[in-house]
């Protein structure tokens, strides 16, 4: 089973590019099962209900999200009917909206968890790591048998000691949030497949996807000008996980990074 991860998506730009390549990377890559996030896809932050069924549309079973879920309003009015969106699960018990969804593919039942990390994120989340054990456990008593997980999260060593944690329990974690791919995929001695970020899809020139000038002046003067979603030509991001289909474990990773794309 061929598993494509795409990278956070910025802005319009960023829905575009992944809703006019992702059919013809579907086919190229032979993938089974697509997963993106989309928690920077309207005008940077959070997402809308267009938008959302503009990349299932497209090609996307599961889109996940972020620590900016609820960055537009009108995710309260979908996020708790339609299950292919899932926001972190260790965002409060009581908020709207699920953590995790088991999809089918090819007679196989795949468990989709999303997790936030707890450094530099702004909030005040559950334990990823207690949240994610005791929500595998579930999934695979509900058949699960494989599972896949977006730590949205900010510090690198929070994301490898999460896999480091899970490696004998999940078989696919992969990282979003820093919109830029590492470099540093791995394959576990469990078959776990691990990538601290997979990057972003949306605008090549910019600063993770934001106007240039306006993220320079905020880095120089430290006034908190709004962001704004950079134009120009786009990026897409991705990283392809292939797994064994009897042994569940994953025997290659391949990072993917298309530049300069160009739509009308």
């Amino acid at each position: 089973m061929n598993v494509l991860v795409v990278g956070d998506i910025v802005g319009q730009s960023g829905v575009t590019a992944f809703c006019q390549e992702i059919g013809k990377m579907k086919a190229e890559y032979s993938a089974d099962v697509i997963i993106v996030n989309g928690e920077n896809s309207e005008r940077g932050s959070g997402i809308n209900k267009d938008i959302f069924y503009s990349l299932i549309n497209a090609g996307a079973d599961v889109v996940t999200l972020g620590n900016h879920t609820w960055g537009k309003k009108d995710i309260f009015s979908f996020i708790d009917s339609e299950p292919r969106l899932i926001r972190p699960l260790n965002y409060a018990e009581d908020l709207v909206g699920k953590g995790s969804v088991i999809i089918e593919k090819n007679g196989v039942k795949i468990g989709v968890i999303n997790l936030i990390g707890r450094i530099n994120m702004g909030g005040s989340f559950d334990c990823p790591f207690k949240t994610a054990e005791k929500e595998i456990e579930k999934l695979k008593n509900a058949g699960a048998g494989l599972i896949i997980i977006d730590f949205h999260a900010e510090a690198t060593a929070e994301k490898k000691a999460l896999a480091y944690y899970l490696k004998d329990k999940a078989n696919i974690i992969f990282g979003t949030h820093t919109h830029v791919q590492t470099n540093d995929e791995e394959i576990y001695d469990s078959g776990m497949g691990y990538i601290t970020d997979i990057g972003m899809t949306g605008p090549y020139d910019s600063i993770i996807g934001m106007d240039k000038e306006i993220a320079l002046k905020r880095f120089l003067t430290q006034i908190p000008e709004r962001y704004q979603v950079a134009e120009g030509p786009n990026m897409i991001n991705a990283v392809l996980f292939k797994v064994n289909d009897a042994t569940k474990k994953v025997e290659n990773i391949e990072k993917i990074i298309k530049k300069d794309l160009h739509f009308t």
